[in-house]
């Protein structure tokens, strides 16, 4: 986040590779608004003003406004409100909808494995198992360690 610029002109700045219009950088721009719903209030709001949880989504659309393939994201959940969470995720799982790949490095498993259609559990940093989340979610060690013990099901 650049503390001193408004939602729009740090969301702009993604695309500043050169290659674009500017009437297609503002439409590009706009898109981003369109996915993320909390952003268009504070559009015009410098960066300082904003919550974490707001700055975590100027930040990842910021990255998309230039069209990766492949977009990592590092704990993308860490130190915001649940609700906020649970929005964050939606986009996440909108923006792997859309065609990008979503590489996440996350501490809450279980919305990690909502949200994954393959996983990796390092433990001190080693991989501990992989799998699709189905698997990952019935290993009982997994349970145990990462998601709070016996569970019920499965995340849907």
């Amino acid at each position: 986040m650049f503390p001193g610029l408004t939602v729009r002109e740090n969301i702009m700045l993604g695309a500043s590779n050169g290659a674009a219009s500017a009437s297609a950088i503002r439409r590009d721009a706009d898109a981003m608004f369109g996915l993320f719903p909390d952003l268009p209030r504070v559009a015009e709001a410098l960066g300082w003003k904003l919550s974490g949880g707001q700055q975590q989504m100027v930040a990842v659309a910021r990255g998309l406004m230039a069209k990766p393939r492949l977009l990592l994201l590092d704990e993308p959940s860490l130190g915001l409100a649940p609700v906020t969470v649970q929005a964050v995720f939606q986009i996440i799982a909108e923006i792997h909808k859309r065609g990008t790949t979503v590489l996440l490095v996350e501490q809450n498993a279980h919305m990690a494995l909502k949200a994954a259609d393959w996983g990796y559990v390092l433990e001190t940093g080693r991989l501990a198992l992989g799998g699709d989340p189905a698997t990952l979610w019935s290993d009982e060690r997994i349970r145990d360690a990462y998601l709070g013990g016996a569970q019920p099901r499965a995340p849907t």
